[in-house]
């Protein structure tokens, strides 16, 4: 019996202790599947800023699904605002069918996004979720408004290069 895994030359026993590799890496056309289907439902802020600045506009809109007391705490400049309950009766007065959809909530532990964008989904609406949300937005040092007017606040180095504009990925 064959007890030398395919991953670096490892035998099998030893993997079943890793902590990463004791459930093996999918085939790499799997990989690519996936990763390829992951960027088809998501948007990181980074990208998300970036089309706001495009000169021929967006192509796209940006969809706030919390509620209003949370919207006039910090929101994304030009986002629509839509909570997600209202979504299903309020949608089509705000929203062209044939502009793509970019969902965000608070962040990455808030599955507000997720359920707003499934909501649209189900509407009939192209949709995406931006990953990290308002929490992020703001840790990378964009601009939102507020019920009190705009506000800025440095990046947060552990999640933006805070001497370059290109982090390279």
């Amino acid at each position: 019996m064959n007890t030398t895994s395919h991953h670096a030359g490892l035998p099998a026993t030893a993997l079943s202790g890793h902590p990463v590799l004791r459930v093996p890496p999918a085939p790499p056309a799997a990989a690519a599947a996936y990763f390829a289907a992951s960027l088809a439902f998501h948007a990181d802020v980074s990208d998300v800023a970036a089309a706001l600045e495009l000169d021929a506009g967006p192509g796209m809109t940006v969809l706030d699904c919390r509620s209003t007391a949370s919207w006039d705490q910090g929101h994304i400049p030009g986002a629509v605002h839509l909570p997600t309950a209202r979504i299903p009766e309020q949608a089509a007065r705000l929203l062209d069918p044939a502009v793509p959809v970019v969902t965000y909530c608070w962040g990455p532990g808030c599955d507000g996004a997720t359920r707003a964008a499934l909501a649209l989904a189900r509407l009939g609406y192209q949709v995406k979720e931006m990953r990290g949300g308002f929490e992020y937005w703001v840790r990378e040092g964009f601009g939102f408004e507020t019920s009190r007017g705009a506000e800025r606040r440095d990046p947060d180095p552990l999640t933006v290069p805070v001497a370059d504009a290109d982090c390279g990925c």
